[in-house]
């Protein structure tokens, strides 16, 4: 449950649902697994698995949702080797050459007569609500996987007012200038050891550091060259170590011992209460270093969220896309 990444929407409006007018939604789209003849499924599953039926999980202000896509294992290689053997078979029997369009029809035939034997995998993507601060979080580190739970959201809900927080200045400037000395590192913030720079343009070059001390004459005859910090490792509060991408997108995010510590606090029987006791420690200090982050590169620029608000009102508040 703990997640590893994030990916976070803003909301334009307030969250004004309810957690059982969400609860009821989402029952629309509850996760099914592939037919016969399904490539692929998504829908929503309990956040607590085996252990609970809702799927909503409520907490404080923070809801958890859980959706589960399912997958058919159907290698293309596979497929074609059928295929070709098909088309060899016809063309030997038949003496005649068989073209494109036929064999688009044969390589659809062989699909759906190999979709029932394929085995297949499922993978949960894991998000939260917070209605106290107008966030939508999402453990995922790529903005298609972040999608597909928006879009299946926006569909249970008719309309989903989300987009990605405009900031007044972009994550690589301000990580450009604490890198560089430039500016002091924020109170709460630690360099850590992993950071990618890249130069300017489309074609700029880029250079990887990892496991090293980022405050170094190495990194700092790039920065001297012209280049910017597009990804860089920071520990924040000593609570929360990750990767700070130059899309917003936070990656391989670990809690640390510190956080554990509160954790051996409470007291837990059932696995039911753990789940509980994780989700209300883990949301409260993503909410905290997430508030703080924001601040940290400049804030956001309110009058391009109602730019976006406008932009997104009756048009089922679609995302705009990141950096």
């Amino acid at each position: 449950m703990w997640f590893k990444n994030l990916i976070f929407y803003r909301f334009t409006q307030p969250f004004s649902l309810s957690v059982e007018e969400l609860e009821d939604k989402l029952k629309e789209k509850r996760f099914r697994s592939c037919g016969s003849q399904d490539m692929s499924t998504y829908g929503w599953v309990p956040p607590l698995g085996r252990h609970g039926s809702m799927l909503t999980h409520a907490a404080s202000g923070f809801i958890m949702i859980t959706a589960r896509k399912e997958e058919k294992i159907l290698p293309a290689s596979v497929i074609n080797e059928v295929l070709e053997e098909r088309v060899e078979k016809i063309e030997q029997e038949q003496d005649r050459q068989v073209f494109s369009k036929e064999k688009k029809t044969l390589k659809d035939d062989v699909l759906m007569e190999l979709l029932p034997k394929a085995f297949s995998r499922s993978q949960n993507t894991f998000a939260y609500i917070d209605t106290v601060k107008g966030w939508l979080i999402v453990d995922a580190s790529s903005f298609k996987k972040a999608e597909e739970l928006t879009s299946c959201l926006r569909e249970c809900m008719g309309s989903l007012p989300i987009v990605n927080p405009p900031l007044k200045n972009m994550p690589s400037f301000a990580m450009t200038r604490w890198l560089a000395q430039e500016v002091p590192l924020p109170d709460h913030l630690i360099l850590g050891d992993e950071c990618e720079l890249r130069e300017p343009g489309d074609e700029g070059g880029q250079v990887k550091v990892s496991k090293q001390e980022l405050a170094g004459e190495e990194v700092e005859v790039h920065l001297q060259a012209g280049k910017q910090v597009s990804k860089m490792a920071v520990i924040w509060n000593d609570a929360l170590s990750f990767v700070l991408g130059d899309d917003l997108v936070i990656r391989k995010l670990k809690f640390t011992d510190s956080i554990q510590e509160k954790l051996d606090e409470v007291n837990t029987e059932t696995a039911a209460e753990q789940f509980d006791a994780d989700f209300a420690l883990m949301t409260m200090t993503l909410q905290q270093m997430l508030e703080e982050l924001i601040e940290y590169l400049g804030g956001i620029s309110e009058e391009a969220m109602e730019r976006k608000e406008v932009a997104s009102f009756d048009v089922g508040a679609k995302e705009e896309a990141p950096f």
